[in-house]
């Protein structure tokens, strides 16, 4: 198997492994914005993957796991590509 491949599959077992464990308390930035009652606009564009869920996904583990896995891949793609384009010998 090659060195991708593994590489692959052991993130995919670190998100399944580590989604569960996610916290569902806010963070600090949200933690000082509720408690000086700063409210949050009105937002413009929801984006793909809101709050790191897939949207229209019932099961809330696999609404994360699955955007996890997705946004895994795309910012491998795009490393993969800029990679080759950057060190592409002419």
């Amino acid at each position: 198997m090659k060195g991708y491949v593994k590489s692959v599959i052991l993130i995919l077992v670190g998100l399944a492994v580590l989604i569960p464990f996610a916290s569902t308390f806010p963070d600090g930035l949200e933690k000082v914005a509720e408690h000086l009652e700063v409210e949050e606009p009105e937002q413009v564009w929801t984006g793909l993957m809101p709050e790191y869920a897939l949207p229209g996904i019932g099961n809330p583990y696999m609404a994360t796991f699955l955007s996890g896995f997705i946004g895994m891949f795309l910012v491998l793609a795009v490393s993969w590509i800029v990679g080759r384009t950057v060190t592409h010998k002419r």
